[in-house]
């Protein structure tokens, strides 16, 4: 094992970013001067990098050492990511200690931590087992696609909707001693996503993937599979069943913004109304002829495929992307079309009340007068938004930028869901 460990770090050649990010479980809110030690797990006796958080609850983006960006781009190569070790202390806060965060070359990996206040009792240690292209998970077992509608009898979703939480059953179906957590759906998306492929893909192939995974989930929703059953989840994390969610994974920045770009997409087939149970595989250690394989959308997505091009491929040509009818747990909806500078209106003035209240929480954004009226002030409040949830700083209040102000508004002003 030592030695095994000697040549993982000697291949430790390239570079990848880390940011941590660090709130409270009790009320999902920042936590400013936590401390968060950095050491590499294959030498854990040597503390790496020593960071403070800043008011928004962020430490600084820094570089770390990985593997050749090549080791992830070729199935049977040694492991392509360095798994680090965090220890985070906050004032007021239980410690939390985080093993296996990982870092692929060239991609930025967010983590995010979640501290019990002392009130609360002291944290579980989070330990995020290997990735599903590097460990050894079971293979999924085969279903239909589509689900017969009436054999229960019970009532289920009459149009697709996207929900605010999944409840994820961490077991098997059958293991009733396993918990459940309640995630909120994209950050539900953004943890499969980076368990179970590589940020160094092309996007293309994240797209693909992206777009695989939620028409699965959202299929589980709609036709409340489990529910239907007799359990009291949405999903679980058994691969065998459906995907790999990982409890307290980093995630990676460039699946992240796929995921906010696109969370209301899932795929369809003509006259069939419920999202398409999306199933694939690796392609390399299980085949699925039938399905997706993982390293094959790949190299599609090498050779200039585009995401349906991909999907296509594999699933034929009637797969379509559509979107959901109605998105969950919003204040108000996206108004279709973009709010800049010299916009004005009641979506506008429901924009600026929800970044005032952030902004009260993240002390960082400048605080705003609710206008009605889309000003410069307006616009540097949205670029400091934007910066810190790590959207392109572009000041416009787009599709994804409009839903993360949403998403952070609902969070900072009710009592958190996820389970502490």
């Amino acid at each position: 094992m030592n030695q095994f460990r000697a040549a993982q770090q000697n291949n430790q050649t390239d570079r990848g970013y880390l940011q941590v990010q660090v709130v409270s479980s009790e009320n999902n809110f920042p936590v400013s001067d936590a401390t968060v030690t950095i050491r590499n797990e294959d030498s854990p006796d040597t503390v790496l990098e020593e960071l403070r958080t800043n008011s928004s609850g962020q430490t600084d983006t820094i570089t770390l050492p990985s593997p050749p960006l090549e080791y992830s781009l070729n199935p049977g190569e040694p492991r392509p990511y360095s798994e680090y070790s965090l220890q985070i202390t906050a004032p007021g806060f239980e410690p939390l200690s985080i093993d296996g965060t990982e870092v692929l070359s060239g991609s930025t990996s967010i983590q995010d931590a979640r501290l019990r206040p002392i009130a609360l009792g002291p944290s579980q240690p989070i330990v995020i087992p290997d990735h599903t292209l590097y460990g050894e998970y079971p293979p999924k077992i085969a279903e239909a696609e589509i689900k017969p509608m009436n054999q229960s009898g019970e009532i289920v979703l009459s149009r697709v909707v996207v929900p605010e939480t999944i409840v994820v059953h961490d077991g098997v179906p059958t293991n009733s001693s396993a918990p459940n957590y309640f995630v909120p759906y994209r950050d539900y998306i953004k943890n499969v996503a980076s368990s179970e492929i590589y940020s160094t893909w092309p996007e293309s192939t994240i797209v693909a993937n992206v777009l695989a995974i939620m028409s699965f989930t959202l299929n589980r929703v709609y036709t409340e599979w489990y529910r239907n059953k007799g359990y009291d989840f949405t999903i679980t994390s058994s691969t065998a069943f459906d995907h790999k969610w990982i409890y307290g994974r980093n995630f990676f920045e460039s699946i992240s913004a796929v995921v906010d770009e696109i969370f209301d997409q899932y795929l369809s087939r003509p006259d069939v109304k419920q999202p398409i149970l999306t199933q694939y595989c690796d392609g390399k250690r299980v085949s699925c002829p039938d399905w997706m394989t993982q390293w094959g959308s790949m190299s599609l997505g090498e050779q200039g495929y585009s995401p349906i091009e991909i999907l296509r491929y594999y699933y034929g040509n009637d797969m379509y992307i559509n979107s959901a009818e109605q998105i969950s747990g919003i204040p108000a909806s996206w108004p279709g079309y973009d709010l800049t500078i010299g916009s004005s209106g009641n979506k506008v003035r429901q924009m600026q009340e929800q970044l005032l209240a952030i902004s009260n929480i993240y002390t960082a954004i400048p605080t705003i007068t609710p206008s009605g009226y889309f000003n410069e002030d307006t616009a540097e409040a949205v670029k400091e938004f934007q910066s810190i949830f790590g959207l392109g700083q572009t000041g416009v209040v787009d599709f994804p930028t409009w839903y993360k102000i949403s998403q952070i508004y609902v969070g900072v002003t009710r009592i958190g869901e996820l389970n502490p």
